[in-house]
């Protein structure tokens, strides 16, 4: 069995794995699921060949033997072509007649050069290689996720301390401008948004060898069992399932 890997950027996480089962989860990423040659998926129970993309918010189940799956936040270049390709629907399959072969990923790949094949299948436009460019306008709201940014390179900024009021102090709004505003730029409320951001954040710890309890702590959970309940809750599986799927060693 070929060991997972995993590749975090802004707007973008890509994870490889084999033997990958999940229960019915949801979360705020729009998900493609790009089978390797000859894997098997099981999508909600039905089984498919083909790749597939699913939509923000949906729930669903998935049972893969091998293959890429990629986390794309909706509001990213990448997310806006997708939910094109969706038109409205909450999942929605392609034929596909080009299959990624495995390839472990690293900090140096050029992830718009990596995903170029994808989007050739799609019939996507190449605006969509910068994965994860920002389509957020307000300057004020460009510095506030750029210093999100930081927790994917391994200088963590506790995010646990970033309640809407001190963000808004710092940004000089008021709490209530500053929620409509982040909720107006990227279509998604700033609490949900930075759970998202937190979860991020544990995993790029994971990647680091660093224990649950740690990654927890140093993502803004009160311990362990709240990252393993949330993990659960968005990926469908235990901090306990994911520890063994992204560790390095």
């Amino acid at each position: 069995m070929i060991k997972p890997t995993v590749w975090i950027e802004a707007g973008v996480v890509i994870i490889y794995g084999s033997s990958l089962d999940a229960a019915p989860h949801s979360h705020q990423a729009i998900q493609v699921t790009w089978l390797q040659k000859n894997s098997l998926c099981k999508f909600n129970g039905k089984n498919i060949a083909e790749l597939i993309i699913i939509d923000s918010k949906v729930e669903h189940q998935l049972h893969m033997s091998a293959g890429w799956i990629l986390l794309i936040e909706p509001k990213s270049d990448l997310g806006r072509e997708l939910s094109k390709l969706l038109a409205g629907q909450s999942f929605k399959t392609f034929s596909s007649t080009f299959s990624m072969t495995y390839k472990p990923l690293t900090r140096a790949d050029d992830v718009g050069k990596f995903l170029t094949p994808l989007f050739k299948e799609l019939n996507m436009t190449n605006q969509s290689l910068s994965a994860s460019k920002s389509t957020v306008v307000d300057t004020r709201i460009q510095q506030l996720l750029s210093d999100l940014d930081q927790c994917l390179h391994g200088d963590c900024i506790k995010p646990s301390s970033w309640r809407a009021a001190e963000v808004a102090q710092q940004l000089a709004l008021s709490e209530s401008r500053f929620l409509h505003l982040f909720s107006e730029e990227l279509g998604i409320a700033w609490r949900p948004y930075l759970l998202w951001r937190r979860i991020m954040c544990a995993i790029q710890a994971l990647l680091n060898n660093v224990s649950a309890t740690d990654a927890a702590h140093l993502a803004g959970f009160s311990d362990s069992a709240h990252l393993s309940r949330t993990f659960k809750n968005t990926f469908g599986m235990t901090i306990r399932q994911a520890h063994a799927l992204f560790s390095k060693d």
